[in-house]
Formats: C-alpha cells, sequence, structure tokens
C-alpha cells in the first residue's frame, strides 16, 4: 500500500469524470476544512493481507490527524502512486471498512466517490507534518 498524507485548510472535490463501469453514477460536490486526507492505493500485493494492511493504513491517519490538531480524515482513491493496483472490489470494501472503524474511533470521515476522477481544490500549508508518504 501507498498512503500519501496532506494536511488541508481546505479539501474540495467535484466529480468529473467516471471511469470505472461498475460504479454508479454520481454528480457530488463537497468542501471539507481542518482534514487529514489521504490519498490511498492498495497495491495487488496487498490483496492477500488486506485486513492488516488497512490496520496499518488507519493508523497512519489517526496519527496525522493527531499531529495535525483535526478530527476530520478524507479517504480519498489514488490510483497513481503505484503501477501496481488491487482489484478494485477489494480497494473498495477497504474503504468502506475503514470508514466505520475510523468513526467508531470518534472522527469525521469523508470518502470521496469511488471509481471517478475528480475535480480537486486543495488549499495545504507547508508546515511540518503537513505532508508524510508511508509505503507498507
Amino acid at each position: 500500500m501507498r498512503l500519501l498524507m496532506i494536511y488541508t485548510e481546505k479539501f474540495g472535490y467535484k466529480t468529473r469524470v467516471k471511469n470505472l463501469d461498475s460504479v454508479e453514477e454520481i454528480d457530488e460536490e463537497k468542501n471539507i476544512k481542518d482534514a487529514i486526507v489521504g490519498f490511498i492505493q492498495a497495491e495487488q500485493k496487498d490483496e492477500e493481507e488486506i485486513t492488516k494492511i488497512e490496520t496499518k493504513m488507519i493508523k497512519n491517519l489517526k496519527w496525522a490527524a493527531k499531529k495535525n490538531g483535526t478530527n476530520n480524515i478524507v479517504l480519498h482513491s489514488f490510483a497513481h502512486l503505484s503501477m501496481s493496483k488491487a482489484d478494485e472490489n477489494i480497494t473498495k470494501n477497504m474503504f468502506g471498512r475503514a470508514l466505520e472503524r475510523l468513526e467508531k474511533s470518534g472522527y469525521n470521515v469523508y470518502q470521496t466517490p469511488f471509481g471517478y476522477f475528480l475535480d480537486l481544490d486543495i488549499q495545504a500549508p507547508g508546515k511540518s507534518l503537513a505532508r508524510v508518504f508511508k509505503e507498507f
């Protein structure tokens, strides 16, 4: 898994192009303030240990949120961090479980529409620990 975490003062998105036939049609626009945005890519090698990988991802997102003083987390599928991609159903299900687990831990969790290219509006301050990359 590859995980790029960016602390944002504002993270906005709008659905632009559906790129997976298996997902429903969505027209959505949202703005979220004061959030850790996880740009997440599950890789093919993660499929066998997806629960373990999911737990590591959640721990890293919680850590980044704490370090940046926020309770807001955005899960964003970003299949551009590696040439290897996990099966779309495995990835989509992992996102759903992660969202539930983070909400049960008291976080406000948002998920960008899965299977879409999005217009992004990101305001991210240049401070320590505002941008962290992890690979596991």
